[in-house]
């Protein structure tokens, strides 16, 4: 219990830190609040290891797309996952709930950084323009743009239907998409009761090239990234 006390007050007494440094960050260039962002993914891995004895593997380095342009599908368990992804990959844009960009301060450095934020509980203009908005961040950045098909966090063994947007998104960018499946939950979940001494696996799959149909698309990814998060338990 100390240790699982420990590791929450000094990641969040980091993040705190690390967010108020770089406040000035958010009139400079982008590159600073990225910069910043690379760090609190580290930070997370440091209380992770010290204080949860979290072992943290990375599997399919060799998979990592490098020289065009491409999106990450990327199956969700934790907030893990948006701070340490950051380190692996070229500081993905998060398409994102909407709720996350009005929290203070840390929404103005998901605006900064270009993230994509969709309101799921109703139609608005913004929602239906997002798709347009996701082309256009693709084609000004080499940044990676990353998806969490499942829409939100979910626990260890759940298997939630994928949403039918990274269907479209597949189908209407027609760019290499990236699976990753990461088992974060069995230490950090959603529910907050964190576990010691276990294994933080993130595996990078294989690319998926365009051309196929979109329900073709999510079906194959869905059952990839499930049987790869099967493989870890």
């Amino acid at each position: 219990m100390i240790r699982k006390l420990l590791f929450l007050f000094f990641f969040f007494l980091g993040i705190s830190i690390i967010s108020i440094v770089f406040l000035p960050s958010l009139v400079m260039p982008t590159k600073v609040v990225l910069f910043g962002g690379k760090i609190m993914g580290k930070w997370a891995a440091i209380c992770l290891k010290i204080f949860l004895q979290t072992k943290i593997i990375i599997k399919g380095k060799e998979n990592i797309i490098k020289n065009e342009k491409f999106f990450i599908a990327c199956s969700h368990q934790s907030i893990f996952e948006t701070f340490y992804l950051q380190t692996i990959f070229n500081s993905p844009i998060f398409i994102l709930k909407h709720e996350l960009i009005k929290i203070p301060l840390f929404g103005w450095y998901l605006k900064k950084i270009g993230s994509l934020s969709i309101n799921r509980n109703k139609i608005s203009k913004d929602n239906l323009g997002l798709i347009d908005k996701i082309k256009n961040s693709v084609k000004i950045s080499e940044r990676p743009l990353i998806i969490f098909p499942q829409g939100t966090r979910v626990l260890p063994g759940e298997k939630v239907p994928f949403k039918k947007g990274v269907g479209r998104i597949y189908d209407e960018l027609k760019i290499n998409c990236q699976p990753v499946a990461i088992n974060s939950g069995i230490v950090w979940p959603k529910n907050g009761k964190l576990k010691t001494k276990e294994k933080i696996i993130i595996s990078i799959l294989p690319i998926v090239k365009p051309g196929m149909s979109s329900a073709d698309f999510i079906s194959y990814i869905e059952d990839k990234i499930y049987n790869e998060l099967s493989l870890m338990n």
